[in-house]
């Protein structure tokens, strides 16, 4: 994987509790290491199946602890930590255009206005 793409193709088993092939990194706020690769601070995975469906996400120990969650989401839980971060999720996709735009089919802006207002109404239910 290139260092500054957002897409990560397995190459072996995923931890996660589904049967995903690949994540995107919908958020990172990362840090310089030690050596050239980056250390991420709070991040949140989107996992994603063979066939490139969305299974839920993934959390930084951070993120955790900021929001009382889990470390894998799903369903109402998901939608509320997306909510929650949506700004960062923004930001952060803005900056990885090209790949957001490959995977989702649409600039991140766009995208993002409406992912908002639904990831907001999915709170309210």
């Amino acid at each position: 994987m290139d260092n500054s793409s957002a897409i990560r193709v397995y190459q072996r088993a995923s931890k996660s509790p589904w049967d995903d092939a690949s994540t995107y990194l919908l958020m990172a706020n990362t840090k310089k290491g030690s050596g050239s690769e980056p250390i991420f601070e709070d991040y949140i995975y989107l996992h994603r199946d063979k066939a490139g469906r969305n299974l839920g996400i993934s959390i930084s120990k951070s993120l955790r602890d900021k929001h009382c969650a889990a470390q894998y989401l799903e369903g109402d839980e998901m939608y509320r930590l997306l909510s929650a971060c949506s700004a960062e999720i923004a930001e952060f996709c803005i900056q990885h255009a090209d790949d957001f735009e490959a995977i989702f089919g649409l600039p991140p802006d766009i995208y993002m206005e409406v992912a908002m207002y639904y990831w907001d109404i999915m709170t309210k239910r």
